[in-house]
């Protein structure tokens, strides 16, 4: 099974959010316009798909043509140390982030796909099998709600059996106070027997985190994702020293290094590696084996629950994946028939590798000209 042809292109697509007139262009908010699609073929004929989000989608596609395919070609699909090996030596060797770890992402997802279906396997039963099943939260609260809406968006969720949600902050023009007010908002919609999380995709100072914090302890919150700029280590490790919320971040780190620096300053509650974006399910193994030295859950964000559900259900301190409302949506436009949660359970598919069936005449009418 030799590493033959890399295809990557760059996709789009429409979503709606629920209670929402308009459909929104894209898959959540605003600069999350486009995703990169990726399949990787062996010289005896399978085939292992991926994706990746938007960040400099079209950098991400010409590294995977250009430069991963030639120092990848050629080498055995199942040598997954000396492939990464490989693309870390010729290509990485500073250990940078960015399109380089997209790039990776889609690589190694795919020839895990690949592994799976040459097995007979899932992904999941390939990682470790240590669940067939998992939790799943719903990320539903987008900043496009007013806070009527984001309450009646909250009782819809809760009535379509998810018992744990998710809302964006840190995007509000009136700054914390009006988070606050839309995080008591849910509360009070919900009632306390549903898990809320807040995500602030970096976005907040120290000083704006640690008001938000105060103004909402009281509210019961499953967890706080990514609240500062950059995801600087030591102000989380100084923000979870003074707050009770749980700190979850990891999401969008592109190696185990920053995800090792995170682990060691005592900055999170839950790590979450995500496999679209850290270098794929390689990494996200190795992410969750620190994290399991640590004692830590990891449960992701960044959305693609088809993909990271795997790393979840594989490995044996594997939580709660995110079912991303807008990520789902291109989920179901590309594949036939994919796993849904049922009472916010998601069951992994017993088909061989990622148990997905691509929609190949979706994926032709979702390219965007280069």
């Amino acid at each position: 099974m030799k590493i033959r042809e890399i295809r990557a292109s760059v996709h789009s697509s429409t979503i709606t959010i629920p209670l929402l007139e308009r459909k929104v262009h894209g898959y959540g908010r605003e600069e999350q316009k486009e995703f990169v699609f990726c399949e990787v073929k062996t010289d005896d004929g399978l085939s292992g798909m991926a994706i990746t989000g938007h960040f400099l989608a079209r950098s991400v596609v010409v590294a995977l043509k250009s430069y991963v395919l030639p120092a990848v070609r050629d080498m055995d699909v199942r040598d997954m140390e000396a492939i990464h090996q490989r693309i870390w030596s010729k290509l990485n060797p500073r250990a940078m982030t960015g399109v380089i770890s997209s790039a990776l992402s889609c690589l190694d997802i795919a020839l895990w796909d690949i592994q799976g279906k040459a097995a007979g396997r899932s992904v999941a039963g390939l990682l470790g099998n240590a669940r067939t099943s998992i939790p799943a939260y719903v990320t539903f609260g987008f900043p496009q709600y007013d806070r009527e809406q984001l309450a009646e968006a909250a009782k819809l969720q809760v009535s379509r059996g998810f018992s744990a949600m998710k809302l964006i902050v840190g995007v509000d023009k009136k700054g914390w106070r009006e988070d606050a007010n839309r995080v008591r908002t849910v509360r009070e919609a919900v009632g306390c027997d549903v898990d809320l999380m807040i995500d602030a995709n970096y976005l907040f100072n120290p000083v704006e985190a640690k008001l938000l914090c105060r103004a909402i302890e009281d509210c019961n919150i499953t967890w706080f994702e990514e609240p500062l700029h950059q995801n600087d280590a030591r102000a989380l490790a100084d923000l979870r020293a003074h707050t009770k919320i749980p700190i979850a971040a990891g999401q969008m780190e592109g190696h185990r290094w920053r995800l090792r620096e995170l682990v060691e300053r005592q900055a999170v509650d839950i790590l979450q590696p995500n496999c679209c974006f850290c270098g794929g399910y390689t990494e996200a193994r190795k992410a969750g084996h620190l994290a399991q030295i640590y004692n830590l859950p990891i449960a992701n964000g960044g959305g693609w629950p088809l993909f990271n559900m795997h790393t979840l259900a594989g490995l044996m301190n594997g939580w709660i994946v995110e079912w991303h409302l807008g990520m789902v949506q291109v989920g179901q436009m590309l594949f036939l028939d994919p796993p849904e949660p049922v009472d916010g359970i998601l069951t992994i598919p017993d088909a061989p590798g990622l148990g997905l069936t691509l929609n190949r005449d979706a994926l032709r009418e979702s390219e965007v000209a280069e």
